[in-house]
């Protein structure tokens, strides 16, 4: 492949993502949404982050880990816990790596 051919594929892209992106945020931005849409639409970044985590934490690699001693599903429950009663995303990130850290080094997981 050639180097304009790839750089030309980069911006086609590029623009595509865009324009996919910006023309939705446009024109819903113009409408007054009913409260029901508005709140509808207000679940889906968390839908989305729950669906990232999850395949993470189950199929880190790719491959599905269902075991007790998994290191990523165990952390994530301190990780829920912090977050949970301290609504800080730092300190639920800083638990979630320590717990992770610690938890590898446990169960000898490399």
């Amino acid at each position: 492949m050639s180097p304009t051919l790839a750089w030309g594929l980069v911006i086609g892209m590029a623009v595509t993502n865009i324009v996919i992106r910006l023309v939705p945020i446009a024109a819903l931005s113009r409408l007054e949404l009913p409260p029901v849409v508005h709140r509808w639409l207000s679940y889906v970044p968390v839908s989305v982050m729950a669906a990232i985590v999850a395949t993470q934490v189950l199929r880190p690699g790719g491959q599905w880990m269902l075991r007790p001693d998994n290191p990523y599903l165990l952390a994530s429950v301190p990780t829920a816990l912090v977050f949970r009663f301290t609504r800080s995303f730092l300190g639920a990130t800083a638990a979630g790596i320590l717990s992770f850290l610690a938890l590898r080094y446990l169960l000898g997981v490399a």
